[in-house]
């Protein structure tokens, strides 16, 4: 399993959302470049990347943060919010991003996501950001009728391999993942599966390596000093 430390960008900051609300957002840096080239240099292996003003509005404030971050750093990264047009993930591929993070397009235009998974399919994943089972979208600002196993099998059709899981009420909690939706997304479907929300401790990282998750997002416990990503990385090694 890896482990992958997350940038939420908002107005070219790097921040942090409680439970996705975006009026609760802690500003951790002014810099998201110098806290990517911090993760990279804790051996990170891969980073991933939030635009959190695109994913509620067509908005590119932080495009030149996003394209100083790929440039500045040697490590893969992934990068998702407000991602739903052939041309934006041209332009995120054409400046070294290595992995283009669908959402809100894979649940409101299925039509266009099939078309696009065609063509762009090894860069593509999917983020499912869900509370109780069923997808938000717009940011998480409106929460769905549509059942998160649905766009599982979806996203097999469309021969899409990574799913990035987020169970919105525990992001930003600290108070460990949703590992009961990750045994079921494991045993139901054949997916690359990255969990998100809610990781918080050595204890959470060995229990998910176990369940042979393919990778783990680490957000808020690393800002807030809860975890050490240095630790962490021995924590995972060790298993």
């Amino acid at each position: 399993m890896i482990l992958i430390p997350a940038i939420d960008i908002k107005d070219n900051k790097c921040v942090r959302l409680t439970q996705g609300d975006f009026h609760k957002a802690i500003v951790y840096s002014d810099n998201p470049v110098e806290m990517a080239l911090k993760w990279q240099e804790a051996g990170a292996e891969y980073l991933h990347v939030v635009d959190l003003d695109g994913a509620q509005s067509v908005s590119l404030v932080n495009r030149e943060s996003i394209r100083e971050i790929v440039k500045s750093i040697s490590i893969p990264v992934e990068i998702g919010g407000g991602i739903r047009t052939e041309e934006r993930i041209e332009e995120l591929l054409g400046v070294g991003v290595s992995r283009i993070i669908i959402g809100t397009l894979a649940v409101e235009n299925q039509e266009l996501f099939r078309k696009l998974s065609g063509k762009y399919a090894e860069y593509l994943a999917v983020s499912v950001d869900a509370v109780n089972g069923k997808a938000a979208v717009r940011g998480w600002k409106d929460i769905t009728s549509v059942d998160v196993m649905d766009i599982c099998h979806f996203m097999e059709e469309c021969n899409i391999k990574t799913l990035i899981y987020t169970d919105i009420l525990r992001g930003g909690m600290l108070k460990g993942p949703n590992f009961e939706i990750y045994e079921k997304l494991k045993s139901s479907t054949n997916l690359d599966i990255i969990a998100s929300g809610g990781v918080s401790s050595f204890a959470d990282i060995k229990r998910l390596s176990k369940m042979d998750m393919y990778g783990a997002i680490i957000g808020r416990a690393l800002y807030d000093g809860k975890l050490d990503f240095k630790e962490a990385m021995k924590c995972l090694q060790e298993e």
